[in-house]
């Protein structure tokens, strides 16, 4: 008898402890369907997204200028004739995004060509929430949006990444009200020829967070559609900004990007 309560509480043991493994493993397979990372960039062309650039028509892409080489989608100047003369270009995806996270791993290469503006050396961006490429005017520079910019800098400097810049937007920041065009993120410089990873954590029209290794180097809260920064006037209405597509830049300095990459968190907000 005792022989047998001993090895009904060894059993009962048993299938407890597979309960609980069974109940970790659940948990464990619940967390990575919940990091299932949508590729928006998929190695080898440019389906799934769409450029527009200062001066030339919706989808037409200037000497080639967002292309894909060696698996990685790479933004160009070797085909203009120069000087730049303000080409400011961007390559949005075909869909539009609310709560999502995105991550983008980038790294700035060559030289600025000739023309480029001052502030443009190793300078791109991710932007977020923006109008759609179909609404802007021929000759507009910047999408209304919220960019997520990104900067490479030397070893040794000073230069922030992963700020914020407002075309035709506004945010709060700290509680208060920001009409300034950029504000500065507190991540320290990242060579600009080496590859680095910002992610951008969006939820609609109440918070947006910039992320460099896994640290929080920026937020802010409520963007709107409101004051300048773009040219000419764009064909949007003011108020809340909740969605948007994304698009990448091409502001004159060569830039890669090995991954463009995005977590849909909608199903996290019902």
């Amino acid at each position: 008898m005792k022989n047998s309560l001993c090895f009904l509480l060894l059993l009962i043991g048993i299938s407890a402890c597979q309960t609980s493994q069974k109940d970790k493993n659940a948990s464990l397979s619940s967390d990575v369907k919940q990091e299932e990372w949508i590729q928006l960039f998929n190695g080898k062309d440019l389906t799934g997204w769409t450029p527009k650039i200062t001066g030339y028509p919706v989808g037409e892409n200037y000497a080639n200028t967002f292309r894909v080489e060696d698996g990685l989608l790479k933004v160009s100047y070797d085909g203009y004739d120069k000087p730049f003369r303000n080409r400011f270009g961007h390559l949005f995806t075909d869909k539009k995004y609310s709560y999502y996270k995105l991550r983008v791993e980038y790294r700035f290469t060559g030289d600025q060509i000739e023309g480029g503006e001052g502030w443009a050396f190793r300078n791109s961006g991710a932007m977020l929430h923006c109008q759609s490429p179909a609404s802007m005017h021929l000759d507009q520079d910047f999408p209304v949006s919220i960019e997520a910019q990104i900067l490479g800098g030397e070893v040794g400097e000073e230069r922030t990444t992963g700020n914020v810049c407002t075309p035709g937007t506004e945010i709060d920041i700290n509680g208060e009200h920001y009409t300034a065009h950029c504000y500065s993120s507190h991540s320290k410089t990242y060579p600009w020829n080496e590859w680095a990873t910002l992610e951008v954590e969006v939820r609609g029209d109440s918070i947006i967070h910039h992320i460099m290794d896994g640290d929080t180097i920026l937020t802010y809260t409520k963007p709107i559609v409101a004051g300048g920064n773009v040219s000419p006037t764009p064909n949007v209405t003011p108020g809340p900004l909740k969605e948007g597509y994304i698009a990448l830049q091409s502001e004159s300095h060569p830039i890669e990007f090995r991954k463009v990459e995005l977590l849909d968190l909608s199903e996290k907000t019902k």
